[in-house]
């Protein structure tokens, strides 16, 4: 009760079976970065959030025009972040097959942290049409793989925090 249904299923997620678990109801309950659960929860939020800002500012957003648009792979955050997405199907049939659903929350701490670094490098709401539906695009895959693999572990993706 203390702790919340998403970070008491997280941290007991998060680890390895065979590993020992100090359980910080401080640390679960913080509300800081560095808490990795807020930090997945507060990417997927994040990403929903430009959903509303583009809305707010009159911006459009074309799935299909981003998916046209060649993707930057000279831009090593574009990169990482397409290489870490591309991984995701592999990660959740090896969690299934070893019996490992920490393999799921170490890779959505990693896509998060990976998304946080191509979201401060590149503006996402701007003028060019071509340019913010591709950016849009990366970001909406990856609000939807983080949904997806935090549903997998049980734990809410929040629109808003």
């Amino acid at each position: 009760d203390e702790v919340g249904r998403d970070a008491t299923r997280w941290f007991l997620i998060a680890r390895k079976p065979d590993s020992q678990l100090t359980f910080d109801i401080d640390f679960a309950r913080s509300q800081s970065l560095d808490n990795p659960v807020y930090y997945v929860q507060v990417s997927h939020a994040r990403m929903c959030g430009l959903l509303r800002q583009l809305k707010e500012r009159g911006l459009s957003y074309d799935q299909a025009d981003g998916l046209a648009q060649p993707l930057d792979l000279d831009d090593d955050a574009a990169r990482e972040l397409v290489t870490t997405l591309l991984r995701y199907p592999d990660v959740v049939e090896m969690a299934g097959r070893d019996l490992e659903p920490h393999q799921i929350a170490v890779y959505l701490l990693e896509l998060a942290q990976t998304f946080q670094t191509y979201y401060n490098d590149h503006q996402f709401l701007v003028d060019d049409a071509a340019t913010r539906h591709a950016r849009l695009v990366l970001a909406m895959a990856t609000k939807q793989v983080l949904a997806n693999g935090l549903e997998l572990l049980g734990v809410s993706a929040p629109e808003v925090m």
